[in-house]
């Protein structure tokens, strides 16, 4: 039996309302958060990620948290390396304001639609999130419509820091950087000119040059904290701040396990060499065998 002429079951003109209908729902019960898109810079073709991610930019837009009972997932997990959490939201954004706050005002790694990898930050909570799925199918074809439905679902998680650089210029979201990336310290020569500033990249006069961020200077110890760093230093290195112009010989009092970040205290790989020294003999030819130390006559 043929479908009755008289319904419609969606023209255009009703698909634009029920999507101003949508539009203006998600505004009134819905929360401002920002979107940050990821920008890939050295991607591994094999395994489909990039440690070396940069996120530049942070847009603002309204979504809707699906979640009414709270966060999602298996909770807080105790583990060997410390509390983990592993929170889960549902984050739902109409597919024009998307386009309008964001598509439009970025390259995004597949145009037209939110990106699986990219993160999404809660002010409510201060926590970013990262899209795992991008659903945009339900509702199922509301009003015929032909493009499958009028929002997005973003499955998201939890946000793991993973050495990306942030630099969006929102300080609640840049701190990230600072608060959990590896931070190498380094105590620098007397006889420096200039003061280094938080944030800017530095180099020393090597070809090719090693360079790094600033997390931290303190010009009264003459301590210098970078991350970031694209190679190791060398004692006699001279470093020059790429924006402040200030210029320090990194001394040779320094030690390259000597890691230090504020919030992972738990470091220990210093211990671990310290430790392996005592057992091991790496004067030897083979510290681990007499194979290679019996001139040959094996």
């Amino acid at each position: 039996m043929a479908r009755n002429p008289y319904f419609t079951q969606g023209t255009t003109l009703e698909r634009g309302l029920y999507e101003d209908l949508v539009i203006e729902q998600i505004k009134i019960y819905g929360q401002d958060v920002k979107y940050v898109p990821r920008t890939l810079v050295d991607e591994d073709i094999l395994f489909r990620e990039d440690s070396m991610s940069e996120f530049t930019g942070a847009y603002e837009v309204e979504m809707y948290v699906a979640n009414i009972d709270g966060f999602q997932g298996d909770g807080d997990l105790y583990t060997k390396f410390g509390i983990r959490v592993t929170d889960q939201v549902t984050f739902v954004v109409a597919r024009k304001r998307f386009e309008d706050a964001v598509d439009d005002n970025t390259n995004l790694i597949v145009e037209g639609r939110p990106n699986e990898g990219d993160l999404i930050y809660f002010p409510l909570t201060q926590k970013l999130f990262e899209i795992k799925y991008v659903e945009y199918k339900k509702p199922f074809y509301q009003l015929q419509n032909p493009l499958g439905a009028f929002v997005y679902e973003l499955k998201c998680e939890l946000f793991e820091y993973s050495h990306e650089d942030f630099e969006t210029g929102d300080p609640a979201i840049d701190e990230v950087e600072t608060e959990y990336g590896v931070v190498s310290s380094y105590i620098l020569l007397p006889g420096g000119t200039g003061n280094f500033t938080v944030g800017e990249t530095v180099s020393n006069n090597e070809t090719p040059a090693v360079t790094a961020e600033v997390a931290a200077w303190n010009p009264a110890t003459r301590e210098l904290k970078i991350s970031r760093k694209s190679g190791e230093l060398s004692a006699s290195d001279v470093l020059t701040g790429g924006t402040s112009g200030a210029s320090w010989t990194v001394s040779a009092n320094y030690s390259t396990q000597s890691f230090e970040t504020e919030e992972i205290d738990w470091a220990m790989n210093k211990y671990f060499e310290d430790q392996g020294n005592l057992i091991l003999d790496f004067s030897e030819n083979n510290p681990f065998g007499e194979y290679g130390d019996m001139g040959g006559s094996f």
